[in-house]
Formats: C-alpha cells, sequence, structure tokens
C-alpha cells in the first residue's frame, strides 16, 4: 500500500490502541481532537484513537522485543511506526503553577498550537453550537484553562521553541461576543509572543466586522491567517453549524479577498472537513474558487468525536477522500500552491490531512 492510501485510510478509520498507555492522545478542546501524532516513513500525521472509527479499525500495532513499534492490518504487519515523544516543555508550569500543556500543546512533532479563549458564544446553545465541535470538552475536564494570557503564551512560546525545537504555532480562538470575533485578542497575544521569541504565527478566528483587523493582525506579528468555512454547501451548513452558518457565505469570500491582500497569496487558509454532507464536486468547486483568489484550502477528513451530536456520524470512507484529494492536488498542482511555502498554521503542519501527498 502506498502512502497516499495508507494515511488516508489511518485518518478516516483511525488506529486501535489497546493499551492505556498507547492511548495518550488529546481528548476534547479544538483541533485534532481524539487523536494521537504517529509518524510513518518520515511523515508525522494525526491519527484517531479515542473515537466510535478507531474502536473498529482494522488497524493495530505490535510492540517487539526489542522497542519497535509496528503499524498492522487484520495481522499482517503494515510498517514501522513510532509515536512522538512527550516534549520537554509539558514538564514545566508558570509561576502561577499552570502547567505549560494546560495553555498549549505540541501538535503533530514541531508545532505549537493553543486556544486563547476556551469558550464560544455558540458552544453552549443548541441551537447556534457547531454540531462536530469540543471545544468545552478539555475545558470541562480541566486540561486546560479557560483563558490564556499573552503573557502566558509568550513564556511557553519560547520554552516550546528553546527546549523542543517548535517551527510554528497556531493559535485558535473560540467566537467571543465581540464584533472583532477574536481578531482584537489574537492581535494582542501576537505581538506578545514575537517580542518574547522569533516563531512564525498563524492566527485563526471568524471573519471580524472590521477588515483592518487583518492589518492589525498583520503588524502585531501574526503571519497566516485561518477562517474557517468547515462546510461548502448553504444547506449542509445551516444544518451543521446553525450559528457559524448565520455568517453568509459572500462574508467569508469578501473577508478572504481581503485577507489575501494583506497576508500574501497562498498565506490565508480555510479548514474544509469532507463527510459533513458536501458532495465531491461541491467541495472541489468551492476549492478550485478559494485557490484562485489565493486561498488554501486544507482539505481535512471529519472525525467523529466522542461527546459530541455527531459522535455516530460516519467518518468519510477512504474512496471519498482520495478522489478529493487527487482532484484538489491537481488544482493545487496547477496554481504552484503548496503547503511548504505557508510560513505557519494547520495546513503548513498538513498532519491532519493527507492532501500534502497529492499537490
Amino acid at each position: 500500500m502506498n502512502k497516499q492510501k495508507l494515511i488516508t485510510e489511518l485518518q478516516t478509520k483511525g488506529l486501535k490502541l489497546i493499551d492505556p498507555a498507547e492511548r495518550s492522545g488529546r481528548k476534547g478542546g479544538a483541533g485534532p481532537s481524539d487523536h494521537r501524532a504517529v509518524s510513518i516513513d518520515g511523515t508525522t500525521v494525526m491519527v484517531p484513537i479515542f473515537n466510535s472509527s478507531a474502536a473498529t479499525s482494522p488497524y493495530g500495532i505490535e510492540t517487539q522485543s526489542n522497542g519497535e513499534i509496528l503499524l498492522t492490518s487484520e495481522q499482517s504487519v503494515i510498517s514501522p511506526i513510532h509515536f512522538p515523544k512527550s516534549p520537554k516543555f509539558y514538564e514545566l508550569s508558570t509561576s502561577d503553577g499552570i502547567p505549560y500543556w494546560k495553555i498549549a500543546l505540541l501538535h503533530s512533532h514541531d508545532v505549537l498550537a493553543t486556544t486563547v479563549l476556551q469558550n464560544c458564544i455558540r458552544y453552549n446553545h443548541q441551537e447556534t453550537a457547531c454540531q462536530f465541535c469540543a471545544i468545552g470538552q478539555s475545558l470541562e475536564a480541566e486540561r486546560t484553562i479557560a483563558r490564556k494570557t499573552p503573557s502566558q503564551l509568550a513564556e511557553v512560546a519560547e520554552a516550546a521553541v528553546r527546549l523542543d525545537g517548535v517551527k510554528n504555532m497556531v493559535m485558535t480562538t473560540g467566537t467571543p461576543n465581540t464584533t472583532d470575533r477574536g481578531a482584537a485578542y489574537l492581535t494582542e497575544c501576537a505581538r506578545a509572543i514575537k517580542a518574547s521569541v522569533d516563531i512564525p504565527i498563524q492566527a485563526q478566528c471568524e471573519p471580524p466586522d472590521d477588515f483592518g483587523w487583518f492589518v492589525r493582525m498583520k503588524d502585531a506579528g501574526v503571519d497566516t491567517l485561518g477562517m474557517h468555512l468547515e462546510a461548502a454547501d448553504p444547506e449542509v451548513r445551516a444544518k451543521i453549524m446553525a450559528g457559524k452558518a448565520s455568517v453568509p457565505l459572500d462574508y467569508y469570500f469578501q473577508a478572504f479577498g481581503e485577507a489575501v491582500k494583506v497576508f500574501g497569496w497562498g498565506q490565508v487558509s480555510t479548514y474544509l472537513l469532507a463527510g459533513l454532507g458536501d458532495t465531491v464536486q461541491t467541495l472541489v468547486a468551492t476549492c478550485d474558487h478559494l485557490i484562485n483568489m489565493g486561498v488554501y484550502p486544507f482539505v481535512v477528513p471529519f472525525v467523529p468525536i466522542s461527546g459530541t451530536p455527531l459522535a455516530s456520524h460516519s467518518a468519510p470512507t477512504t474512496e471519498f477522500m482520495f478522489e478529493i484529494y487527487e482532484q484538489v492536488g491537481a488544482l493545487l498542482k496547477r496554481s504552484q500552491m503548496s503547503s511548504a511555502d505557508i510560513k505557519a498554521g494547520c495546513a503548513k503542519c498538513g498532519a491532519c490531512s493527507a492532501l500534502s501527498l497529492f499537490e
């Protein structure tokens, strides 16, 4: 099985881990929830291990007497794999006793990620919440704190770069009840981080009411911007993410256009969760439009997260994802847009998707 097919399969079907020590992945929160980082043939990817798909996955592991870990499928050995070690900065705490890992986490093997505001105006209301979202779970389980201060983020970022060689940072946020949609606080955080350590930063938020925030974010040290559509079809958006869908697609595309003017071609990105209901044709057409605007469409397989309304929703099939990856990869090649050229962020990391293997 080639690497494209294997990683696509693992990210749709998950990895079944039995030993509790092996299942030290990430539950709840924003980003790659219910996942664990796995390195295969030099590529580190985030693979679901906690959800229902993983529980029935044909993929598992065998640990040899010499410590080597083998990926297996139905008792056949597929490939040697390894799990990245826990970073050194996880061992530290702030002066007021907060563990660094409650402030920011290592994603993949060299990306620092944080949710600066762990609350969202939509999350606690059934009629507005995104049904796939687990932003409140890690807060309820006391695995994080509600608000990371700029000074805390700067302290952790400096340590992660110094101790673990972290290469770039992602800051996302729950949407606050402000018209800037979190852009103001992300700007404040970026300024503090850049004053402490030279690390490329991606900020992620909903489109603000004032596109002037893009310039302010850039001036504060934000290198790339993520504004996430999640779904492309208006009916799917209204069904799955009613609150967020109240922001029209036209407004998102206006925001994308203005953001590209500030951050540059290929330095603005958006998440598209394949498997929520969008057809292949809709996703590919949307990606084509985004690429033509200078926006990188980071297509990721939807992962059902335990404890959310979509916990029992089926993950997309390998065939569905492969078809999308092939077509979107061809569009990226045509436009000479590459994740490798992005300065920071989820698409730069690429661990939650196999798309970069198709570029």
